[in-house]
């Protein structure tokens, strides 16, 4: 038997500009950055829980890191992951997507109760915000 995986720590999403990335994720978003950097940035979402905004091509060879190599790394195309919301904050994220001039792609109600907002980043990433009730292990609070 494997031993268990506690959470799912790193999420990265591949950009062309880090610095236009930056307005997104922390200007509109909200999220705080801990590192900068010339290949990634990484933001803040929630403890133990960090999106690394990686500049696309700069990360495909292998680094260094204090002597010891980590793997290079990309993706081809857009990518999809989502962030957690409360179900309260539907409507206050739906209006300040419309303010910034983010278009709202859908709007999913889910068969558990859960309901998903979905638009792109400025590179076609597909971005979500979701409440409890997509998934069977993280049900609607009670």
């Amino acid at each position: 038997m494997a031993p268990k995986i506690k959470a799912i720590l790193e999420t990265p999403v591949y950009v062309d500009d880090l610095e236009r990335a930056h307005a997104f994720y922390h200007g509109l978003l909200g999220l705080s950055r801990m590192v900068e950097g010339d290949r990634i940035h990484a933001y803040d979402v929630a403890p133990g829980q960090v999106l690394i905004v990686c500049l696309r091509g700069a990360c495909d060879a292998d680094a260094e890191i204090n002597g010891q190599r980590v793997p290079g790394h990309h993706s081809i195309g857009p990518a999809h992951f989502a962030f957690r919301i409360d179900r309260h904050d539907l409507e206050p994220w739906s209006e300040r997507l419309a303010a910034a001039g983010v278009a709202l792609e859908s709007r999913v109600n889910w068969p558990l109760g859960g309901t998903s907002l979905y638009f792109r980043d400025p590179f076609d990433n597909v971005v979500e915000l979701a409440t409890a009730g997509i998934w069977p292990n993280d049900p609607l609070d009670s």
